[in-house]
């Protein structure tokens, strides 16, 4: 019987889920599939509850619906359970579990791009504080980083991520915000300011360490104006297609029963998707 899964969203048709999910596919000879489900926001409750009588073994889930899939689970993993919010699900003896590999594919996207990144690291800056900044600054603290400093233009929703996360997080006003670029050696972007048709992301790095490593968590366009910036200054850059990539892997071991790879091949062939569709720069 084929297994089926997919990704759920709404909007969802610009995903590229299923061009990674099927080249893991027909790499390891599976027969199963992977497709779209656009789910308004009034439906997602009735679709999660019958996600299996559909036909699925299990989903992704993007926007707006990670937290109807943290109701929806019966089971959650310790990221989700901490974040509230589920992007990966799955059936085990009958019950719907939910995990969040949001927090895994930050942190492995860390570790292959730059494997020393940990090094001599006790503060990190994050950039916005909204569902991805939660995301990375729980998966931060779980690898041991001592202060994070959380800059945002509306104060209130970064002293919201201290209260949740306690006294390691540090809630900036955005104009205070380059005065914490000098001590950092891990610069995350999570806003949209930079991206096409947004505003621009006013942010002087001369001010960071040439040892620093600077991160966006989009890849839409895969070399944003902060990571074109801080290559420009030697800084080393980690794009956010890695993060894609590597918080798909969970999912499709629990679906199709492989633990897949992430290949130069496989981000080769996203970046292709991604040049043909002029979302380079």
């Amino acid at each position: 019987m084929i297994r089926r899964a997919c990704v759920i969203g709404h909007p969802v048709a610009h995903s590229r889920s299923p061009l990674v999910h099927g080249y893991w596919l027909a790499q390891h000879g599976i027969d199963g599939s992977y497709g779209l489900e656009d789910v308004a926001p009034e439906a997602i409750d009735g679709f999660l509850n019958t996600l299996s009588d559909r036909g699925y073994v299990g989903a992704n889930v993007t926007v707006p619906h990670k937290e109807a899939a943290f109701r929806a689970a019966a089971e959650l993993d310790k990221d989700a359970a901490a974040l509230g919010a589920v992007n990966t699900l799955w059936y085990e003896a009958g019950r719907l579990h939910g995990a969040n590999t949001d927090v895994y594919g930050f942190l492995a996207n860390l570790d292959a791009g730059e494997p020393e990144w940990q090094r001599a690291l006790g503060e990190a800056v994050v950039l916005g504080a909204g569902g991805a900044a939660r995301g990375i600054i729980h998966g931060l603290l779980g690898r041991g980083v001592d202060r994070i400093a959380v800059a945002n233009r509306t104060f209130e929703r970064a002293e919201a991520l201290r209260a949740q996360f306690g006294p390691k997080v540090v809630p900036v006003q955005w104009r205070d915000m380059p005065g914490w670029l000098n001590s950092t050696r891990l610069l995350i972007n999570t806003t949209s300011l930079g991206m096409k048709g947004q505003p621009p992301l006013d942010i002087d790095l001369s001010l960071v360490s040439p040892d620093a490593v600077v991160t966006d968590a989009v890849y839409v366009p895969l070399e944003t104006p902060l990571l074109r910036a801080a290559k420009a200054r030697g800084i080393a850059t980690i794009d956010g297609l890695g993060m894609l990539l590597h918080q798909a892997v969970p999912g499709f071991e629990r679906w199709f029963g492989v633990r897949p790879k992430v290949t130069p091949e496989l981000r080769a062939l996203v970046v292709a998707d991604l040049a043909a569709k002029g979302q380079l720069v």
